[in-house]
């Protein structure tokens, strides 16, 4: 399973910030914000506080996305 946080970037256009203004608003580091934009695992404090700093829910900033391999397991598992 894997996030992605394109509705994030979307909404950062959005509202025409930047990535270095979302880091300052939302109290985080600009490593976290880089690790956002490669997609890597953050925590749900993370996702919090922008959620706070944006006055948005976490459904407006990322979504799970399942890996092909996993669809293929979830199919075999209800055959």
């Amino acid at each position: 399973m894997t996030f992605s946080y394109k509705r994030l970037w979307k909404l950062l256009i959005d509202r025409e910030l930047s990535k270095k203004q979302l880091a300052e608003l939302a109290g985080i580091s600009q490593y976290t914000v880089n690790k956002l934009n490669k997609g890597e695992s953050v925590t749900t404090e993370t996702l919090s506080k922008i959620c706070d700093a944006l006055k948005c829910k976490i459904e407006d900033i990322c979504e799970v996305e399942s890996s092909k391999k996993e669809d293929s397991t979830q199919l075999g598992e209800q055959a």
